[in-house]
């Protein structure tokens, strides 16, 4: 145990400061994404003429880049997440201006963009980068009144909603806003703050209600029962066939007649599959990165590293409830993905990025010294000379 501790060499650093439980959920939800993968996707590749593992062997391959991403990035020291976000959010900024011009369009949709044939969803990247340069913005404040940090921050979040927005993506939209004000209500927003930007959060709402028809007819058939609703009931028989326990691997029959089953909705399919048990396993694996995360922001001195994780989890929690709660029909539908678990290249490589900053801001430091990042350990585990 002692030699261990001796022991300087970059590998040997991180994994004693690093999060093993944090690291452990992490892990898990990218394993059940394979699992899901399987179970969700061939019944979608059969059917549009693909081989049956298509989108399965798929997942393996982008799960490797996602893996690697997310530890590469989990060795960062706070100075270097900063950075690496800074660089992440302008190159995100720039692709999203690029969509609304060179972008494919999906159901009337510009989101993604076309890169050395590979398509890239922008969005996905700059969620966490916008949270990592606001947390940073909101701290400087802290750390500085005369620092207008609130108000860059401010102006950040209405360029990166008028980008969303022109795609459109209210989703996004909604997404973003709400981790932004978690961010800053935990930055000590004060109360005219709050009813100023919910104020205008009602007023967004409407607007978006009254300006896009797609967005409208999602909200009144929630709201009414009545309308093109196929795949959200699927999804909800889907579930309810699965019972507590599952009818088994292999075994779903609502899967098939959701086309969207290894994406929005694979969820469903873990229901109908391998039961509830699975599904509440699934909750609770998101639940505790939340929760963890909440409460190791809490204990931190430092108000960067407290708004950013806050963020990370937040926006990591928001998103898996708007999945979930579609899946059980307790919110109108929307497409987003499950992290770790739905089928996409873009979002799985971005929740990995995200979740590796989670894991590099969450290192413990010890005490009396400077956390030790890249450059640091390389210089420890050259020889002496």
């Amino acid at each position: 145990m002692q030699s261990s501790r001796l022991d300087r060499s970059p590998v040997a650093v991180w994994w004693r400061t690093i999060d093993r439980w944090f690291l452990a959920a992490f892990l898990s939800l990218m394993g059940l994404g394979i699992l899901l993968s399987f179970a969700a996707s061939p019944a979608v590749a059969e059917r549009i003429g693909l081989d049956s593992f298509h989108f399965a062997t798929r997942q393996i391959v982008y799960m490797i880049p996602a893996l690697a991403a997310m530890l590469a990035v989990s060795f960062l020291t706070p100075r270097e997440v900063r950075r690496l976000a800074v660089v992440m959010l302008g190159g995100a900024l720039l692709l999203m201006v690029a969509v609304l011009y060179i972008g494919v369009e999906v159901k009337g949709a510009h989101r993604w963009v076309s890169l050395f044939g590979v398509s890239v969803q922008p969005s996905e990247f700059m969620k966490p980068a916008f949270v990592i340069i606001c947390a940073w913005l909101f701290a400087e404040k802290a750390r500085n009144p005369h620092i207008p940090g609130n108000l860059l921050a401010l102006l950040l979040l209405c360029l990166v909603v008028a980008l969303l927005v022109l795609q459109p993506d209210l989703g996004q939209t909604i997404l973003t806003i709400s981790t932004w004000g978690v961010m800053f209500f935990m930055a000590g927003m004060p109360w005219f703050w709050i009813i100023g930007i919910g104020s205008l959060a009602v007023v967004g709402v409407f607007g978006a209600y009254v300006t896009f028809d797609h967005f409208a007819g999602r909200i009144d058939r929630f709201l009414t029962g009545e309308g093109d609703r196929y795949q959200v009931d699927m999804a909800l028989d889907a579930l309810l066939n699965g019972r507590w326990f599952g009818v088994g691997p292999g075994e779903g029959v609502y899967k098939k007649m959701i086309p969207d089953s290894h994406a929005d909705f694979v969820f469903a399919v873990a229901g109908e599959e391998y039961g509830l048990i699975m599904c509440f396993l699934i909750m609770a694996l998101f639940a505790f990165v939340v929760l963890r995360g909440l409460k190791t922001a809490l204990r931190e001195q430092d108000d960067f590293t407290r708004y950013a994780v806050s963020g990370l989890v937040a926006v990591f929690g928001f998103q898996s409830i708007i999945n979930m709660g579609v899946n059980l029909q307790m919110m109108p539908a929307k497409g987003m993905t499950l992290p770790f678990i739905s089928y996409g290249g873009s979002s799985l490589i971005a929740v990995a990025v995200s979740m590796g900053m989670v894991l590099a801001l969450t290192r413990k430091k010890p005490e009396g010294r400077k956390r030790p990042g890249i450059a640091m350990m390389a210089r420890h585990a050259l020889p002496a000379e």
